[in-house]
């Protein structure tokens, strides 16, 4: 089989993600799952090995060398800063030239911040929405994935106060078909879709919330017409549940938490994001910066692991 041409970016190289990439490298061979090349700053990486302290020669690691940190000694580690954010940004737009010159299939990102994106000056909540933007992609979803369990969000990174106004049947119908699309990817067949509700009990019949009833019941229905396999609304304190026990291939939520801490609980070590509608594959490690332990030695490589095998495995060539 052909070994895929991945791209991992070194995300915040005030974060973590100089540290995972280096365990990643160090542990498992990454070279027999694919082609990879890491986008981000030598000196970051020849850094992270020197203060924590691993046996490791970067050499080992093909990488295109931005040099946005020119000096990494006097980079703010385990902080946001502007500077981290501005080479945050200029790691993933790179990554997209790559993959428009044809040169990658594939686009693995380590955790960014809103903060310091923020502090660069830059409008992106996140990846999700940067790599639409750069992409001009008008619609997507932001998936997650384990062995046990498969979620795709309806909203994402919203106030909860704003989520009820957001939760209509287009943007019902859309996720549901993103959710299988995302099941299209992962090579499962004829998926089994459920959708959760969005009230406590799924509404109970409107007594707590007419969402159910008046804009997510007519969306399974009108997909159901259209031949997805799809049911529900279900409520989200026991859909997971059955999800987990194999009833179900994968999970519409309606917002953020809904789906991502069930998710967390039971793969936060092994679990990984996925941006379903860009024109390209694109996983993610399912946790953030953790600034708190970035540069310390303490980070754990294995969700970035399975992001890379995850990414490989969906590229189609």
């Amino acid at each position: 089989m052909t070994k895929r041409r991945v791209a991992i970016t070194m995300g915040d190289p005030a974060g973590i993600g100089p540290e995972i990439i280096v365990k990643a490298f160090a542990q498992e061979d990454i070279y027999k799952i694919c082609n990879p090349i890491v986008i981000g700053d030598r000196s970051i990486i020849k850094e992270v090995i020197k203060k924590i302290g691993i046996d490791f020669d970067p050499d080992n690691i093909e990488l295109l060398n931005l040099n946005e940190i020119p000096n990494p000694a006097k980079l703010i580690k385990g902080a946001p800063s502007e500077e981290s954010g501005r080479a945050s940004f200029s790691y993933i737009r790179k990554a997209v030239e790559l993959y428009r010159l044809g040169i990658i299939q594939a686009i693995v990102t380590c955790p960014i911040t809103k903060i310091a994106l923020r502090m660069a000056g830059l409008p992106w909540l996140g990846h999700t929405d940067m790599l639409a933007e750069l992409t001009d992609t008008d619609d997507y979803a932001m998936a997650f994935y384990c062995e046990q369990l498969k979620v795709i969000l309806t909203t994402i990174h919203v106030p909860l106060k704003d989520v009820p106004h957001l939760v209509k049947k287009e943007k019902v119908i859309k996720t549901i078909f993103f959710a299988k699309k995302a099941c299209d990817m992962l090579q499962i067949e004829n998926p089994r879709i459920a959708v959760c509700g969005l009230n406590p009990h799924a509404g109970e019949e409107g007594i707590m919330g007419r969402e159910e009833i008046d804009e997510i019941k007519p969306a399974i229905k009108e997909a159901k017409a259209l031949g997805i396999n799809v049911s529900g609304p279900y409520p989200a304190d026991t859909i997971f549940k059955k999800a987990l026990d194999g009833e179900f291939d994968i999970v519409v939520a309606m917002y953020h938490d809904q789906a991502l801490a069930p998710f967390k609980l039971i793969a936060f070590q092994k679990g990984v994001n996925f941006t379903v509608g860009l024109p390209f594959i694109r996983t993610s490690p399912d946790h953030g910066t953790a600034y708190d332990i970035a540069w310390q030695g303490k980070a754990d490589p294995t969700s970035l692991i399975e992001a890379i095998k995850l990414a490989s495995r969906m590229v189609i060539v």
